[in-house]
């Protein structure tokens, strides 16, 4: 056996140099998608938990004055997360969804409001953004 025919049996070294390219392919085939999916997650749950703690600040020091609540919700704003602004603020009084006002004031009595937040995937954006990348999250929570 002569030296180039000794050299082509030995193959030792050829995992190694395959393992550049399963390593990039499981890079981008498999822990892109799934890290994608992890920041969805952790910002999704970020902004319910900043919607819930704003909801558990307000509840303990409702409107006086149901007829005149603007300062008040001006006040209860600026207890909320500057991370995910809440938007859509208002009180609902009643079983229609009628806004609260000084002529209504019946009960049951909600909060109701809103925050956005918006994705920015990597690899998934035309599964995880089919209508666009702001997802908007509505809470409410009685009052009374």
């Amino acid at each position: 056996m002569n030296r180039k025919e000794a050299f082509l049996a030995d193959r030792r070294g050829a995992v190694a140099f395959e393992m550049m390219f399963v390593f990039v392919l499981l890079m981008i085939s498999c822990f892109l998608p799934l890290a994608d999916v992890a920041i969805a997650g952790f910002q999704y749950i970020s902004a319910m938990e900043a919607l819930r703690a704003f909801g558990q600040s307000i509840q303990y020091s409702g409107p006086t004055d149901l007829g005149d609540t603007s300062t008040w919700q001006t006040a209860a704003l600026a207890k909320a997360d500057s991370s995910y602004p809440i938007s859509n603020f208002q009180l609902i009084c009643g079983d229609t969804s009628a806004v609260c006002s000084a002529a209504n004031t019946a009960n049951p009595k909600y909060y109701s409001y809103q925050t956005s937040f918006t994705l920015s995937p990597i690899v998934l954006t035309s599964v995880l953004c089919p209508n666009g990348c702001t997802i908007t999250l509505s809470y409410s929570e009685r009052f009374q």
